[in-house]
């Protein structure tokens, strides 16, 4: 019978102490999909070729570098690593103290270049993600085009902006890439402010049609 990997005993990329233990070791990586990196339960295979059944607590957000197991008899180690997407962080903090007038006029604007081009993205304080739907030189030429004043816009790696996330945030980036999963969040262009207090109700099903019905405070927006 397979152990059961249960806990998430510490994170290589964020402890000294667990870097520096696992220095030496043997290191068995297993790598994730960003459509797996959402679960908490799954099976996971290393590089080794060995299988890991996963079960952490249920809303357990992995991240990068996360160590599964470690052996200090045989110093080896177990640690899941996530190959997420980059993602294009949208900064509005520029315009956040102008006038009323130019804040409106300056997030229509985002939401219509967006909006056209069918992007969803997630609104976090004063910081729109737009997750990576195209070729990167196709997202930043649309933001050239729209030359919106008073925003400043890059590509960021995906497991940098997990740690400003919630759960549900994350799953609307990197949760429907890659996989048919039959999302009845369609994607049409809208932008979700979430609140950090959206209260989400996950039903899922087996063949993963998750049905993210969040009984939340978050405002949709439709196309500009």
């Amino acid at each position: 019978m397979k152990t059961v990997y249960n806990e998430v005993l510490g994170n290589m990329n964020l402890s000294d102490e667990w870097k520096a233990k696992l220095a030496e070791a043997n290191i068995d990586y297993v790598f994730l999909d960003q459509w797996t990196a959402q679960k908490s339960r799954f099976l996971g295979k290393g590089l080794s070729g060995t299988e890991y059944p996963i079960a952490l607590a249920r809303h357990t957000q992995i991240v990068d570098g996360d160590i599964v197991d470690y052996d200090p008899a045989t110093n080896t180690a177990v640690v899941l690593k996530i190959e997420l997407s980059p993602v294009l962080v949208v900064d509005l903090g520029g315009i956040s103290g102008g006038k009323p007038e130019d804040i409106i006029r300056v997030s229509l604007e985002l939401g219509h270049a967006i909006g056209n081009q069918h992007w969803p993205a997630v609104v976090k304080g004063t910081k729109v993600y737009v997750p990576l739907t195209v070729d990167k030189k196709v997202m930043l030429s649309v933001m050239e085009t729209h030359h919106i004043e008073g925003i400043k816009y890059d590509f960021q790696k995906g497991g940098e902006v997990i740690p400003y996330l919630a759960p549900h945030e994350i799953r609307r980036l990197f949760g429907g890439a890659g996989h048919e999963s039959h999302s009845h969040e369609h994607a049409h262009g809208r932008i979700v402010h979430a609140h950090e207090h959206s209260h989400e109700h996950d039903h899922s099903h087996n063949h993963s049609h998750d049905h993210s019905h969040n009984h939340s405070h978050d405002h949709e927006h439709g196309h500009c």
